[in-house]
């Protein structure tokens, strides 16, 4: 499981290395599922995002409905989860940064299906690729598909510890700072698929 969920985590671009050295055993009790879809299969058409007005995009082909997720075991430590979710391929490889959530509660274990696709009380939301606090679904142009990872995080943070509108990499350098102490406790991944029908 460990090496599943390092492996998740590389492909999307987060470091979080010496979390898994640290808190093995933590990490291994941690686990992240959604009744959406199955973890290495393909999402429905309904999580891609929708086409914009004023830019529309022919990728978008959806409505935005972010899928339904929940997360169990809590590691030693942990005050509050933090959410990202992480297309590698996007840009080129470059990768697309489509939800940066923290400051969830201890107590909030799941999201129920279209929650999370607009502000809500159970997450802080920070600044996505899009620009947007809040979930963003796929705009996966055709040809193979794109891994979408999700990744949820224990952190030993107070839920309202971090400003609003953080993006992944700032929030990433709060979690490990360079030379510091990490703030992460533990881990684990989910990785749903997804290309334009």
């Amino acid at each position: 499981m460990i090496a599943k969920v390092g492996h998740l985590l590389a492909g999307a671009g987060v470091v979080l290395a010496m979390t898994f050295a640290s808190n093995a055993a933590n990490a291994q009790a941690m686990n992240l599922t959604s009744t959406t879809f199955k973890d290495g299969t393909m999402m429905p058409a309904k999580v891609a995002n929708k086409p914009a007005a004023t830019n529309p995009n022919p990728n978008c082909v959806g409505e935005n409905v972010s899928p339904q997720l929940s997360w169990t075991g809590t590691p030693a430590g942990t005050k509050s989860w933090a959410m990202l979710m992480e297309d590698p391929e996007g840009r080129g490889g470059a990768g697309v940064h489509h939800w940066v959530a923290y400051g969830i509660p201890l107590d909030v274990t799941s999201f129920a299906e279209g929650e999370v696709s607009k502000d809500g009380p159970k997450f802080v939301g920070g600044k996505s690729t899009q620009g947007v606090s809040f979930y963003s679904g796929p705009c996966t142009p055709p040809g193979s598909p794109h891994h979408y990872t999700f990744v949820i995080i224990a952190t030993d943070f107070d839920a309202k510890e971090l400003a609003p509108g953080l993006t992944r990499e700032e929030f990433l350098a709060k979690l490990v700072p360079q030379g510091g102490t990490s703030h992460a406790k533990g881990s684990a991944g989910l990785v749903g698929l997804f290309v334009k029908p």
